[in-house]
């Protein structure tokens, strides 16, 4: 992967930007995209814009093509704390709670005068104090609690307001030159397919026929609310979505449930009721045109993606999905293969450049 794309994915990685507060990932997004960009823009929810027009071009394009990626990640918000200065959260997104015992976790606190993260430990009794009838249960998250060090609620609620967001502190780490380890692979990534699909096509906007939108959403994680925004607001002709999907690669996942998917052997693409078939058919010339392998996942009903809210707006919106196969989704080590994330953003671009001015999505009925 290009050094300076690298670097940025990483930045957007670390940048804590948990479902409905996403502004510091988002602003770091557009500052990136700009260079590449005719214009950009956000809305008043926070979802991000970049546009791109073909070379020279002065009227309207007649065709837009949206690529898509959510900008959020799980988290925590604070619920309630007890006399001592224990904090109870309330999760943000899909938590297995039984992955984050005695794990960091940093807030970022809306009490006036409190400047930096305010971080805290999702405690973890020692095994010596336990109860043996109750060690095998797993809690549930509003049965955890976090310690920040304070010594009673008042000392506690100094720092931290009822409804303040956080996320865990684990930061990206490379396990290999091609392997990457992050908390929001999902879906950071996303958003990064989508900025740098528009860095590649600005490479060759000189044969650009269509106007091209990289989109960054909010608040997927917590029921695809951004994607429903853009899709009304933008009403593209196209939607190119990319979200992360299941590697399952690793032990103990059944194949004949839920597919065979390896790491490094190159994007999923969906196949299924929300994904077009004229889009899904392009994606796959596209990939083909690069010698890019495709892993066809079958997807008959939701596919748990933006791709959901997109399809059914303005009276049903053509979409193709490319998903990068990480394991141990929703927790704090999400692992990847930075190969198969690249392939992402090529097909999209190849997908983009192919497209004519005037080019209709039809049934073919």
């Amino acid at each position: 992967m290009r050094t300076e794309s690298l670097s940025f994915l990483r930045r957007l990685l670390d940048t804590p930007s948990p479902s409905g507060f996403e502004h510091d990932g988002q602003r770091l997004w557009l500052e990136y995209v700009k260079p590449f960009a005719t214009r950009t823009w956000s809305d008043a929810y926070g979802n991000c814009f970049a546009e791109l027009l073909p070379a020279g071009s002065r009227a309207p394009c007649q065709r837009t093509v949206a690529v898509c990626g959510h900008a959020d990640e799980i988290g925590l918000m604070v619920n309630h704390v007890d006399a001592q200065g224990f904090v109870y959260c309330k999760s943000i997104g899909g938590i297995d709670s039984g992955s984050i015992v005695g794990k960091r976790i940093q807030f970022r606190s809306t009490v006036a005068g409190v400047t930096e993260p305010v971080i805290g430990l999702v405690g973890a009794t020692a095994i010596h104090l336990q109860d043996k009838d109750a060690s095998a249960k797993v809690r549930k998250v509003h049965e955890l609690f976090i310690d920040i060090g304070s010594k009673d609620q008042a000392a506690t609620m100094a720092r931290l307001n009822l409804g303040d967001a956080g996320v865990f502190l684990d930061t990206s780490l490379m396990l290999s030159d091609e392997l990457i380890v992050a908390r929001a692979l999902d879906n950071r990534i996303g958003t990064f397919v989508a900025a740098e699909t528009l860095r590649l096509a600005a490479e060759h906007a000189d044969s650009l026929l269509v106007r091209v939108v990289a989109v960054s959403t909010v608040q997927e994680e917590v029921g695809c609310r951004g994607a429903a925004m853009i899709a009304e607001s933008l009403r593209p002709d196209i939607a190119l979505v990319t979200d992360v999907g299941h590697a399952t690669d690793s032990p103990g996942i059944s194949h004949p449930q839920h597919g065979h998917f390896k790491m490094g052997e190159g994007p999923k693409i969906a196949i299924g009721g929300a994904m077009h078939p004229a889009i899904v058919a392009r994606l796959i010339a596209a990939a083909a045109a690069k010698s890019i392998p495709l892993q066809r996942a079958a997807t008959p009903g939701s596919s748990g993606t933006d791709t959901d809210s997109i399809f059914l707006r303005a009276g049903g919106i053509p979409c193709g999905l490319l998903s990068f196969p990480i394991r141990y989704m929703h927790t704090t080590v999400e692992l990847g293969n930075l190969r198969d994330l690249r392939q992402i953003s090529e097909v999209f671009a190849g997908f983009v450049l192919a497209m004519g001015s005037d080019e209709i999505i039809t049934s073919g009925i």
